[in-house]
């Protein structure tokens, strides 16, 4: 029988290949709202292809006892399908961290199980050392960053970092790769793949608890890379082209959205692996140079009025909105406005949220139109035509501090310009600034008003009011 690489058949390899196909048709149509739904179901029927061709062919021509399979299947379905269906749309980045961890931890117990199994070339040991630290890695700070998500007392938002923090970290890579090397070199040391995970755990620990919760966009987006690196690194322990591919697409995919995400805050990566950005929170209006100012504050009825008066509304959705699941109630209000002949958008900040596309998917989920969705290209040049820009629950994002206060720790940043609009309404629950820990200078401009309380139950009370009008 004609075999390709690893000396697997050439069925098999063209199997793969054909998955491979899938995936990449998949990620290019993810790329696009209107054909994502049916990309991530291409992407699905291939990962379909690649398991089923894996479980019924073992290299060598042996053909795997599907018992254990099964059972692991049937394992892993009870758990994921009720935390799948329990857990609300708001909720989606915690689920996709803990996603990024569940394949790192994968991929460092398959490359320790392979290694303990069979006897493999430097090739395959340089793989299975790779794949145990960054595998490591990738579920400890999966694990850190749901904890930020969620609001665990253990894990609080906020960065937490020591003196000898980055030192700390450099001595576990260099240690972590010399393990590695010292496997390599030394096939039967079996030892340097337990202190290699352990010290790879730590090290995922200690790269997220120093960042900031307002940086868990470009964190995900970087543990999702890892966590597809460390399956590559699987891929090549196990002879597994499939793997190999998939892992290479996620790890390259995930990098590719990191430096967009990087690009939207115009901050370096290392600046937010290491910055500390959100140290200094403070905890309300008093918390800055806005101390002595006051904000304009809006009642519900003086909001219904401007909303009706206006002939472009742009709403600004942030993780307030998803805090408080406003996204259904925000669009019936969308809904009574376009009835009464009111134009609506929606400004989406590439960062705005807990996750690259947080917005996109609460939104969606609500039924929003893809077509009224602007990015911050598209959105920027429309605010000084808007009547009102209505802010629910974004903070960072719509900063003029951006702009010009260089010792800010958003300068430069781009960010939505909310403030050229007539009218500017924003919706939160109080003056606390956001996670960057600075105060928004936008509250104390002279076209902002504040309408204090829950983004739900407001926006749900302001269409109330415009249908008593």
């Amino acid at each position: 029988m004609a075999t390709l690489a690893f000396g697997i058949p050439d069925w098999l390899n063209l199997l793969y290949l054909l998955a491979a196909v899938l995936f990449i048709l998949g990620l290019k149509m993810l790329s696009n709202v209107k054909t994502a739904r049916r990309g991530n179901l291409v992407s699905a029927l291939g990962m379909l292809l690649a398991c089923a061709t894996t479980l019924f062919y073992l290299t060598g021509g042996q053909f795997i006892n599907l018992v254990w399979v099964a059972v692991a299947v049937l394992i892993g379905t009870a758990i994921g399908v009720p935390l799948a269906l329990k857990m609300p749309m708001t909720a989606m980045p915690q689920m996709v961290a803990l996603f990024n961890g569940f394949g790192g931890i994968a991929s460092l117990l398959v490359a320790a199980g392979d290694y303990a199994t069979k006897t493999r070339g430097w090739d395959g040991l340089l793989a299975t050392g790779l794949a145990i630290m960054i595998g490591g890695i990738t579920f400890t700070g999966s694990v850190v960053a749901f904890g930020k998500l969620q609001g665990l007392r253990i894990t609080p938002g906020r960065p937490i970092q020591f003196p000898g923090q980055k030192a700390l970290i450099l001595l576990f890579v260099l240690a972590c790769l010399a393990l590695t090397g010292w496997l390599v070199a030394q096939p039967d040391a079996g030892w340097t793949n337990a202190v290699n995970a352990l010290l790879a755990l730590l090290l995922g620990v200690l790269l997220v608890i120093g960042i900031g919760g307002a940086d868990m966009p470009v964190v995900i987006s970087l543990l999702n890379s890892y966590s597809g690196i460390a399956a590559a690194m699987a891929g090549f322990v196990l002879s597994n082209n499939a793997l190999i591919i998939t892992g290479a697409l996620v790890g390259a995919s995930g990098i590719i959205l990191t430096n967009i995400m990087c690009k939207a805050m115009n901050r370096s990566l290392a600046n937010v692996l290491f910055g500390g950005v959100g140290v200094e929170s403070g905890t309300g209006p008093a918390a800055g140079s806005g101390a002595n100012r006051r904000v304009r504050e809006y009642s519900v009825e003086d909001v219904a009025i401007q909303l009706e008066a206006a002939q472009l509304v742009i709403v600004v959705p942030g993780y307030g909105m998803a805090v408080a699941q406003a996204q259904h109630a925000t669009k019936e209000l969308a809904d009574d406005l376009e009835e009464r002949g009111i134009t609506v958008r929606y400004a989406i900040h590439p960062v705005a949220g807990r996750m690259p596309g947080h917005m996109n998917v609460l939104l969606a989920e609500a039924g929003v139109d893809y077509d009224q969705l602007l990015d911050l290209e598209r959105a920027n040049p429309e605010f000084e035509q808007a009547g009102v820009a209505l802010v629910i629950g974004a903070n960072d994002v719509t900063n003029p501090a951006a702009r010009h206060a260089t010792d800010s720790p958003i300068y430069g940043m781009p960010i939505l310009d909310v403030d050229k609009a007539r009218s500017v309404v924003v919706i939160k629950r109080s003056l606390n600034p956001g996670f960057a820990g600075i105060e928004n200078e936008l509250y104390y401009t002279k076209n902002c008003g504040m309408l204090f309380g829950d983004a739900k139950k407001m926006v749900t009370d302001l269409t109330a009011a415009l249908k008593q009008t």
